[in-house]
């Protein structure tokens, strides 16, 4: 079983190494780890913007330490005027632990999403997924999502 519940400071490390767990992350999470600890109280100041971390309670069948990390979200909510004026949860860097994939913790984590996403009055709830995760472009189709539109990313140059 896993307890979801909003990510602290003390986390990061342990979502960061999520993050780093396959084979995109393993050569994109390398940044300093004050990095990540200044992205995540950006995140805290922002308000609409929240980790989510699912913890592991004793007696679970994954067979994991109690209290460990073992899946990761960041949701973020936005109003805007389209689609009605529509307010949207938009899902990132959503992991699961390869130690518990096939215990249905993907679909815990999606449906815990949706609960946030309700809970703040959101109408959509969307992500992005890279199109080499090919696993989990399935697992999110299985879970209602649709490929509905084709997206598009430009890293801007820091240097300016």
């Amino acid at each position: 079983m896993i307890r979801w519940r909003p990510g602290r400071r003390a986390d990061v490390a342990a979502v960061v190494a999520l993050l780093a767990d396959d084979m995109l992350g393993a050569t994109r999470e390398t940044a300093d780890p004050e990095t990540y600890l200044a992205a995540f109280d950006a995140m805290a100041a922002e308000g609409g913007n929240q980790l989510i971390v699912g913890e592991a309670i004793a007696g679970a069948a994954t067979g994991l330490a109690a209290g460990g990390i073992v899946a990761t979200y960041q949701i973020t909510f936005i109003s805007g005027l389209s689609l009605g004026a529509a307010r949207r949860a938009q899902i990132e860097a959503v992991r699961v632990s390869a130690a518990v994939r096939g215990h249905r913790v993907g679909a815990a984590l999606v449906a815990n999403a949706e609960a946030r996403a309700r809970a703040a009055g959101c109408t959509l709830i969307q992500l992005t997924s890279n199109a080499a995760r090919e696993d989990a472009l399935r697992f999110y189709e299985r879970q209602g999502f649709t490929a509905s539109h084709v997206g598009f990313k430009r890293y801007l140059d820091r240097s300016d």
